[in-house]
């Protein structure tokens, strides 16, 4: 069980508390590794920290052996993450926890080894079992994009970088878990887990040096849908236990020092004051097999004793429970704190265990007061301070988007009619040929051979759990109208309406725009474009030169959004992220529209569009569809690219002209068109 349940508490008063027993303890280096008295147990494993290791075994994970001599002083070793299990009998498919099943330490299965190279390898489709999906990558960080600078010390691109290729493989990997399970009615190992350690054991990763304060590149407000994305970038180095700690070198003795924490309690629990938590220590819970126990003052325990006698800051993160995900958590990062008293205490088992008062730094920008903030606005909208409309679609979405202006006393946006789809002048078809769906009868699957849209998108499923994007595509094919298969069909998500909560706010410089409620995980649909379309080659652009108009035409800014090649198996056309328009099509949102107009262009955007095609009647309607790039926190502004006409040249094309660009990214052009 991990440490910090995150529950708020009453804090006992001063001086009540005999805390002698907190404070008159051993160091860590004083106790001794105890060996089972049975003689025909296992053989335990007893190696140094750096290796060499007997047969069968590896670094702890996720810290891999350091090159050269041990740690500095100051610095945390870079194995194992709890210096006290030097010691431990091999397990080789448990947790530490004891909770069983699959070890994040354990390497993922492959097709065979091949010797490592410096260029990308080109993906080979080959027989598998349902099992090897993993392929061998080049072991080479530098190719790979990862200095070993920024290994130790990132800043927020490189940050931004890890997390997007992790999530990438991880959707990769839950792609083709989902064929797997279909073909073989096998169980899925964990994406997330397979995913991190391919990065891991290819040193694609950064902040490896563990350190207190904050993390490079991390900002505060930043969330993670799961634990290893934080150990990818160095903000909580344990991807089990609640309290991350390093050893400190002191006159007397080497100390642990807390430099994160995270909180798994539930905000619904949280006391009026979010800048103060009361955060439970680790250890001294029951199971089936353990009877409870007093916790003791040892490893995190101690480590966050030593940290108030030291005064040290300390990160926090909080776990609070998906809105799109009831069994899953997303975690925030809330900034430094610093632990002000402990006290011991009893617990309904009666046994004792440790309490710490941790309180938020002052100067901090809001991260967890925002969360409180939208859980009110969702128990009642009226208490939204600046609200001018609960739900300016008038009921068309299925989800409430509100309009809201703290900043001045604007009432709303030029007048124009809500429209949740788009409106076609005229018939558009891909071809002369007929368009046709599927024929499934039940759900869409992978696996099916004789399903014409997952033939269409190259034999997978373009969407796993909760309708993220797997990758960018030349082009989708969802199930349209006419298909059977079910309402439900994963494969109709960008039909199906909104998924998060949004929030049409007055900017301070830019007029209108568009935010969430919900956190939003990378690949998540937003939207579609709604408005009245064109073909263009038609059509032409007369009349399409206003304000809100979306033309496919444009020329984006390229990036690689991907899995990259080699790290799984992969069809070469996955690889392509080049769209492929069946005609030039153009949206214009002035008169009808959704919310995809109030979206501001970014030079740094955090959403992107994905042509869309479904079918309808035998003909095909092409959609423009907006999703995640990366995780995006509630209360940040959504943004695109807008792009520019091909024809870039000072005064736009025709009649364009050059706007200024305020979009405040460090990788700002100046101006958009």
């Amino acid at each position: 069980m991990e440490g910090g349940s995150g529950a708020f508490s009453y804090t006992p008063a001063s001086g009540s508390i005999d805390k002698s027993r907190v404070l008159d303890v051993k160091p860590l280096r004083t106790l001794t590794p105890v060996f089972p008295s049975n003689p025909q147990g296992p053989p335990f494993a007893c190696s140094p920290p750096f290796g060499p290791y007997p047969p069968g075994f590896a670094p702890f994970y996720p810290f891999s052996p350091q090159q050269g001599g041990g740690p500095e002083p100051n610095q945390a070793p870079q194995t194992p993450a709890v210096p006290l299990r030097s010691f431990r009998a091999p397990q080789p498919s448990s947790h530490e926890n004891g909770t069983g099943g699959a070890s994040p330490s354990d390497p993922p299965k492959r097709a065979g080894r091949r010797p490592a190279v410096r260029t990308t390898p080109t993906p080979k489709r080959v027989k598998k079992g349902p099992d090897d999906f993993l392929l061998p990558i080049p072991n080479d960080s530098v190719v790979l994009g990862i200095t070993e600078a920024q290994k130790e010390d990132g800043d927020r691109s490189t940050v931004l970088s890890v997390l997007m290729r992790f999530e990438a493989l991880r959707r990769k990997v839950s792609q083709l878990e989902d064929v797997k399970d279909a073909q073989h009615n096998g169980k899925s190992k964990s994406a997330h887990l397979k995913a991190s350690a391919i990065l891991m054991s290819n040193n694609i990763r950064t902040n490896s040096k563990k350190r207190t304060g904050h993390v490079p590149g991390v900002e505060i407000g930043d969330i993670f849908f799961f634990r290893m994305e934080m150990c990818l970038v160095g903000l909580h180095g344990q991807p089990m236990a609640g309290i991350d700690y390093m050893i400190v070198r002191s006159d007397r003795e080497d100390e642990p020092l807390a430099t994160s924490i995270v909180s798994s309690g539930n905000y619904d629990n949280a006391a009026d004051d979010t800048d103060v938590l009361i955060y439970s220590g680790h250890g001294g819970s029951s199971n089936k097999n353990k009877e409870a126990s007093d916790q003791k003052l040892v490893r995190g325990n101690l480590a966050l004793e030593r940290s108030l006698q030291k005064g040290n800051e300390v990160r926090v993160i909080r776990g609070l429970k998906d809105a799109n995900g009831p069994a899953t958590k997303v975690y925030i990062y809330d900034g430094l704190y610093t632990i002000q008293e402990s006290w011991v205490e009893k617990a309904k088992t009666g046994c004792n265990i440790f309490k710490y008062k941790i309180v938020r730094m002052s100067g901090q920008p809001s991260a967890f007061s925002i969360w409180k903030s939208v859980a009110e606005w969702k128990e009642s909208v009226s208490s939204r301070v600046g609200l001018i409309l609960p739900d300016l679609t008038s009921a068309a979405e299925t989800i409430p988007v509100s309009l809201v202006n703290d900043v001045d006393g604007e009432r709303g946006p030029t007048c124009f009619t809500y429209l949740a789809s788009v409106r076609y002048s005229k018939s558009f078809k891909l071809s002369d040929q007929p368009s046709l769906g599927c024929n499934c009868r039940n759900a869409c699957q992978s696996s099916d051979d004789n399903c014409a849209c997952m033939i269409k998108n190259g034999g997978h499923s373009p969407y796993i759990g909760n309708g993220v994007l797997v990758s960018r595509k030349p082009l989708v094919y969802e199930c349209g109208p006419t298909c059977p298969c079910i309402a439900n069909c994963k494969n109709r998500v960008s039909q199906t309406g909104l998924k998060v909560h949004l929030e049409v706010f007055k900017t301070k410089d830019r007029g209108w725009g568009l935010r969430s409620w919900d956190p939003i995980r990378a690949g998540t649909f937003i939207c579609v474009y709604a408005g009245e379309a064109t073909n263009k080659a038609i059509d032409g652009e007369e009349g399409y030169s206003d304000d809100y108009v979306f033309d496919t035409t444009r020329v984006y800014d390229s990036f690689r959004w991907n899995c990259e090649p080699g790290f799984v198996e992969e069809d070469l056309n996955d690889t392509n992220e080049e769209y492929d328009i069946p005609y030039p099509l153009v949206i214009s949102a002035k008169n009808v529209g959704n919310v995809a107009r109030f979206m501001n262009h970014s030079c740094e955007p955090n959403t992107f569009w994905q042509p869309v095609v479904y079918e309808n009647n035998g003909e095909a309607y092409l959609n423009v569809a907006f999703f995640a790039m990366r995780h995006i926190s509630p209360m940040t502004e959504l943004t695109y690219d807008y792009g520019t006409p091909h024809t870039d040249v000072p005064g736009g094309s025709n009649g364009q002209v050059r706007k200024k660009c305020l979009c405040g990214s460090t990788r700002c052009k100046g101006y958009f068109v």
